[in-house]
């Protein structure tokens, strides 16, 4: 049973359940939200703009990744439907712009780059866009009931399972030409293995699925969802590390020995809710026990002494990443407070406070808004001079994890219920 309610002690002052999802509410509302329409809404092109730099810098020509739009469909969709009416318009400007611009109407599906004047500059169908695509349209129904967009998020499922999916060894392939024949470079960045399988398009598309499976119980879909979790559970899980692995062949051998801390902390809490929602019991009795293995290994392997998380180690346990980047901290206040609501342990929960405190002393931007993307290990911002992803808008970087973070504490810091 978990202690629900339980204060934690922030330099030996109690801090509530209220105390803490106030913060939270005053960070979402306060600065998260309001930088995208304000910053980065392309008034004039539509859309949004795809680079602003850490001085607020509109690079106007930067080309708009898919993935990010989509985000930020989701993030506005969730914020009117959560939050309030006030964000509604940006969702819908979002939505108009992913669902008139992004979409290919001539094979289906979402281009993976467009230039700034919204014409398709990568158009591959990368499966981890489209997975995105199916999040963040499911989403936009939630709130507004649009049968187009549950249309779209419909044909995006059909489409990954028609032509993504591995009928022989099962999982998703990478990617797929703008026809969805096969593709030669499958890679998400330039940083990863151009492998045919990989831990990050499988763990999105649990996403997607989860989310167009509360708005679409098809029979089907929540079968493929089941069978894509136990997929996870047995091939991407190191039942021995509590790590997962990253890259794989099609025949499911691993391709690399590496540890990614802030997707082996983010995919903890996404299996566990991706359970949930399928309603297997069975099922979800495995995912709890392999959710909480996960988040062991995170906090015991992962953690630095201020309470933030690395980015990545080695095969053999060694950091070699020492960064902080932001996404990680979010998904580590996330995945921390899932394990001690699965537990009741305490350590689990402080160490999901101590990673807020963190991002808020550290990670949010105080100057400009929006949060900084990477920082030192010793927690100093980084210049664009030193890494070409220290930006505040960019190709990855977007609402998604932070505004993402706010949500669920405030979903499950508002479920707590104060002990005497």
């Amino acid at each position: 049973m978990t202690r629900a309610g339980a204060a934690v002690h922030v330099k030996g002052i109690a801090l509530t359940p209220p105390q803490w999802a106030t913060r939270v509410r005053t960070e979402l509302v306060g600065n998260i939200l309001p930088f995208w329409p304000r910053f980065a809404l392309d008034r004039t092109g539509g859309g949004f703009f795809g680079e602003i730099s850490e001085d607020l810098t509109v690079r106007a020509t930067a080309p708009r990744a898919s993935v990010v739009n989509t985000r930020i469909l989701w993030t506005y969709a969730t914020a009117a439907r959560l939050i309030g009416p006030e964000w509604r318009p940006t969702a819908d400007w979002a939505f108009d712009y992913v669902a008139g611009r992004f979409w290919d109407k001539q094979a289906g599906g979402l281009f993976w780059m467009l230039d700034a004047r919204g014409e398709p500059l990568a158009p591959r169908k990368q499966t981890y866009a489209q997975a995105f695509g199916i999040y963040a349209l499911s989403e936009y129904y939630r709130l507004t009931g649009s049968a187009k967009a549950l249309d779209l998020a419909m044909h995006l499922y059909s489409l990954i399972e028609a032509h993504c999916f591995d009928p022989k060894h099962n999982g998703y392939i990478e990617a797929r030409d703008r026809n969805w024949q096969p593709l030669d470079d499958m890679r998400l960045s330039d940083k990863d293995l151009n492998s045919p399988k990989s831990m990050n398009t499988h763990l999105h598309i649990l996403e997607g699925y989860a989310n167009l499976l509360r708005v679409w119980p098809d029979p089907s879909l929540r079968a493929r969802q089941k069978a894509l979790i136990e997929i996870i559970l047995d091939h991407i899980v190191d039942s021995t590390t509590g790590h997962f692995k990253l890259f794989f062949d099609e025949q499911w051998n691993s391709l690399l020995r590496r540890v990614s801390f802030g997707h082996d902390i983010e995919g903890s809490w996404l299996l566990y809710e991706a359970a949930e929602v399928v309603g297997d019991k069975a099922l979800l009795a495995r995912v709890r026990t392999v959710a909480v293995a996960m988040a062991r290994s995170s906090f015991d392997e992962g953690l630095d002494s201020d309470g933030s998380m690395f980015f990545e180690a080695d095969g053999d346990g060694r950091i070699i990443d020492a960064k902080k980047h932001w996404w990680v901290q979010a998904e580590a206040v996330i995945g921390f407070y899932n394990a001690y609501q699965l537990t009741g342990e305490e350590k689990f929960r402080e160490a999901s406070r101590r990673a807020w405190d963190y991002i808020e002393a550290h990670v949010v931007d105080h100057v400009h808004g929006e949060w900084h993307a990477k920082l030192t290990r010793e927690g100093v911002p980084l210049r664009e001079s030193e890494d070409a992803d220290a930006v505040l808008v960019g190709p990855w970087k977007c609402p998604y994890h932070n505004a993402r973070v706010c949500y669920e504490m405030l979903d499950r810091l508002g479920n707590e219920k104060e002990t005497p």
